[in-house]
């Protein structure tokens, strides 16, 4: 019998585009939204493939996302349905879809970087995100899918309380500034990103309540100096670079907080032994094949944030798979 953990990543292969089907054909919505049903009724009610849909909710029941219970009924599991819910925050439809059409076209490359080396004039994906209006509102919603539930998360962790001007570098359409600005009602807070994002900027409801104190700023963080603030935060946007780069964007972190301040790293983090998670070891491999970057333990980051001037740092683990990095300027 093959261990479960083998099993698990040998047929990802196949369960990963499943679940990509079920999101983009709207089966976890109708099973979530409108309850449990059996594949015939579920199936009409979609207008698919009745035979298809049954095999792919076998897959689905394999790995414990849906269950079927007496009647033939099936349904999303209570642990899955966060995660697979369209109007909750936790909602990972948009990742999904980004892993099965980007991510997974890539991974051919693994052979060729393993015989040769990563070519260090790679083209950059961000080539593709940024090639068209509807590539990058893909982009930015998988990024609002996957970061805007665990910012709640890390904005109440980071205490905003006190923070006057929360300055989100690379911010995408605002996940984490939204979340500050909903935990901190006298926050205001500016999104820096590039000038093609700004028009996305508010499209998701949950910025609605905060717009009046959700600003915008154009620029590219590798030739303009960043705004200034008495915080500034990098969601998900070192780990995109190697130290060299990402020294050169904490110093000018620090150049632009308005002391006393800080920097907050939000990311994923090994373990101090780089044992794991999974989730962060399986990233660390998607930067090394779309970006530049690594993921890094807790003391790999404050290394970089003292190198930068930064003092005082910390450690603040969440409960899910990212976690806060402090640093201050006193």
């Amino acid at each position: 019998m093959m261990p479960s953990a083998l099993e698990n990543a040998v047929y990802g292969l196949v369960s990963t585009p499943v679940l990509h089907s079920a999101v983009r054909h709207g089966v976890f919505a109708r099973l979530i939204e409108d309850g449990p049903d059996t594949v015939e009724c579920l199936a009409e009610r979609l207008g698919i493939d009745q035979d298809t849909l049954e095999r792919m909710l076998l897959v689905m029941t394999s790995l414990g996302v849906v269950e079927r219970a007496a009647g033939g009924k099936y349904s999303v599991t209570a642990d899955a349905a966060p995660f697979l819910d369209r109007r909750g925050p936790r909602y990972l439809g948009g990742f999904i879809e980004h892993l099965t059409l980007e991510t997974s076209g890539r991974l051919g490359r693994l052979d060729t970087y393993l015989s040769e080396g990563k070519p260090a004039t790679e083209a950059s994906p961000f080539d593709d995100v940024y090639r068209d209006t509807e590539s990058l509102r893909a982009f930015m919603r998988a990024m609002w899918d996957l970061s805007f539930g665990m910012s709640q998360e890390l904005a109440a962790l980071a205490g905003m309380a006190g923070t006057t001007h929360l300055v989100d570098v690379g911010g995408a359409t605002g996940p984490f500034a939204v979340a500050a600005l909903l935990d901190a009602p006298a926050l205001r807070a500016t999104v820096f990103d590039m000038p093609m994002v700004g028009p996305l900027i508010g499209e998701d409801a949950q910025a609605q309540p905060v717009a009046d104190r959700l600003g915008f700023v154009g620029g590219d963080f590798f030739t303009d100096e960043l705004p200034h603030g008495d915080c500034l935060a990098f969601g998900y946007i070192l780990s995109d670079w190697d130290d060299a780069t990402c020294v050169m964007l904490l110093e000018k972190a620090y150049r632009a907080c308005e002391g006393p301040g800080r920097v907050l790293i939000m990311d994923r983090l090994f373990e101090d032994d780089h044992s794991g998670p999974l989730a962060t070891a399986a990233m660390n491999l998607v930067m090394h094949i779309e970006m530049a970057g690594k993921h890094r333990t807790g003391a790999e980051f404050i290394a970089l944030l003292e190198r930068a001037g930064f003092a005082d740092c910390e450690v603040r683990r969440a409960g899910g798979e990212k976690h806060l990095v402090i640093g201050h300027k006193r």
